[in-house]
């Protein structure tokens, strides 16, 4: 900030000193009073009396008498001088007053320059801004770049990951299917085996007993039914029922399914034939299977078999 004066004539500030002044001025009007009161106080000072006699030596006369003497005064006492009073301290001197200073006035400003040098700086800041602007576009597009490679590897890891386990299901389908058909197949095949045993078995059989075992065996059909005893079918059937695995028991009805059962005095089971299918190959197979693991069948009380049995089994009624 300029000084007020700038431009013009430097001027002393006034300070206010009116004080030290008047003090000043009382203390010589004390000093001059004090000296008056001193010199009229000497000069009123009774003189002291002196006197003297004159003879002379020309005439003789007779000495006239002496003359009393006067009374001598006895001087008086000079009055004591009063203490001069002490000269009060001279006031000290005002400190010099250094003067700022004086700043030299501006050099005056071309207007052109002053207008150029406006326009050189409104461009540098028009381009600061426009580089701060095109240095934030090319972070956002940088930004954005790196975004959308992301998307993209996510996207890429994505899909190798469901490539993956699309890979390890159909792994896993394949291995059930395989191992299904497998199991069907030995199934199939220790079914045949069982088959040609039971065969194998009958065949056996009917050269021991001959044609004695064919009529025993036609006696034995004749005798099925009403002299059947209830408990000893009952027995047969709980034991077949125990070992029947099917799983689907969703079809409408009841579906049942009739097979004829051959076994030895034994017990044990040297054919099964179907001879009324239920509608469904499954639950049939089921039976049939669950029939053959039966073997040995239950024997009556008194330890007898009966040659054929008819045994039917409906798909609700299992356990």
């Amino acid at each position: 900030m300029k000084p007020a004066t700038a431009g013009g004539p430097y001027r002393v500030p006034k300070r206010d000193d009116r004080w030290s002044s008047i003090g000043l001025a009382a203390a010589m009007h004390a000093g001059l009073l004090f000296f008056l009161w001193v010199g009229v106080a000497w000069q009123n000072n009774e003189p002291v009396a002196v006197e003297a006699e004159v003879w002379d030596l020309t005439t003789q006369t007779a000495a006239p008498p002496a003359p009393t003497p006067p009374e001598v005064k006895p001087e008086p006492k000079p009055e004591p001088k009063p203490e001069p009073e002490p000269e009060p301290k001279p006031a000290p001197p005002p400190k010099a007053v250094t003067p700022p200073p004086v700043e030299a006035p501006p050099p005056a400003i071309d207007p052109d320059i002053a207008l150029q040098k406006r326009k050189a700086k409104e461009k540098a800041e028009k381009e600061r801004i426009e580089e701060e602007k095109a240095k934030k576009v090319l972070e956002q597009k940088k930004l954005e770049d790196q975004r959308k490679l992301d998307e993209k590897k996510k996207l890429e890891e994505k899909k190798l990951e469901e490539k993956k386990e699309a890979e390890e299901k159909a792994k896993e389908d394949k291995a059930k299917e395989e191992k299904k058909a497998a199991e069907k197949a030995a199934k199939a095949k220790a079914e045949a085996e069982q088959k040609k045993a039971d065969q194998r078995r009958a065949a056996d059989l009917a050269r021991i007993m001959g044609t004695a075992g064919a009529g025993t065996t036609g006696t034995a059909a004749k005798a099925t039914a009403p002299r059947l005893d209830s408990g000893y079918v009952a027995a047969i059937t709980a034991k077949i029922k125990s070992n029947i695995a099917y799983g689907g028991g969703d079809a409408a009805g009841n579906p049942r399914a009739e097979f004829k059962i051959e076994q030895l005095p034994t017990g044990e089971i040297i054919s099964v034939r179907k001879i009324k299918s239920s509608g469904i190959p499954a639950y049939d197979m089921a039976v049939e299977a669950a029939i053959a693991k039966s073997s040995p069948l239950p024997k009556k009380k008194d330890g007898s078999v009966e040659r054929e049995i008819t045994a039917g089994f409906n798909m609700k009624d299992l356990p």
